[in-house]
């Protein structure tokens, strides 16, 4: 119970200890290389079920370009976290705050290399709005908890992708995670960090939320221009206007008391795992 109230204020920590049925927890790191030709996601994470033939830890690869999507799956008893700090490895890859070092060696795919992040924006934790969940971060029951731990940040390092070289030096990087019992049933998702204005950052995500046997519509929007971050949420009662969802965008509208900000988004084929 301890570690559970200090985690609190600490979302980027590891929060699966102890738990032994129906959790998930999974970092996603997105980087994007200088030229924009190159755009790789990491997710690391754990899956645990009282069922042992379904636990396990991975990390899955999605290169958004190419549209190949890879997901290695190790044993939970690959996966090593501290408790206090944001350190874990999966396998012979390890993770932490400002770090990725990457050692996967599978016949579909081959990534080596490492990433080093600096100057980074990660969402404000506050004492009565721990983070990007704002005062929901303090329900024990939630399905799925977010965290936005960098809206923007350089990149230092390269990978080799299948012995392809991407150069990832000066280009930026966004990560995030999640963690719970399940994702909700229907979500909208989108971010960038990539504009013809260099210091900014868009995350948004809408979803259905289980809430005391009845759901709501909540909303997590981020806008990040000049060091300032803009926040558009549920808690802090900002209104969606409207949402479309069609086969080639998405758009909405939100305001709150003093902004108004309107997101149209492109759709892009997915990628099957």
């Amino acid at each position: 119970m301890i570690t559970y109230i200090k985690n609190i204020w600490r979302p980027e920590l590891y929060h699966g200890v102890g738990k032994k049925d129906n959790f998930f927890e999974g970092w996603f790191y997105k980087s994007v290389d200088r030229s924009k030709k190159n755009t790789i996601a990491i997710i690391p994470g754990i899956f645990k079920s009282l069922n042992k033939s379904k636990a396990h830890s991975f990390i899955q690869v999605l290169h958004g370009e190419l549209h190949e999507s890879f997901y290695v799956k190790y044993s939970t008893n690959d996966f090593r976290a501290d408790k206090d700090s944001l350190n874990y490895s999966i396998k012979d890859s390890h993770f932490t705050s400002k770090t990725i070092e990457l050692n996967i060696d599978t016949k579909q795919l081959k990534l080596l290399g490492s990433l080093t992040f600096e100057n980074m924006y990660p969402w404000p934790i506050k004492i009565l709005s721990p983070g990007v969940m704002g005062w929901y971060g303090f329900i024990p029951f939630m399905e799925c908890n977010h965290g936005v731990l960098s809206m923007n940040h350089r990149l230092k390092g390269s990978l080799s992708y299948n012995d392809y070289i991407i150069d990832l030096n000066a280009g930026k990087g966004y990560i995030e995670k999640d963690w719970g019992t399940s994702f909700p049933s229907s979500y909208v998702w989108m971010q960038s960090n990539n504009f013809q204005k260099d210091n900014v950052s868009f995350s948004g995500s809408i979803a259905k939320i289980p809430w005391l046997g009845n759901w709501f519509r909540g909303f997590i929007i981020g806008l990040l221009l000049d060091n300032k971050l803009y926040r558009f949420t549920t808690y802090t009662g900002a209104q969606l206007k409207y949402l479309k969802i069609v086969k080639t965008f998405v758009e909405f509208e939100i305001e709150d008391k003093n902004y108004c900000l309107l997101a149209k988004a492109k759709r892009s084929p997915g990628l099957v795992i």
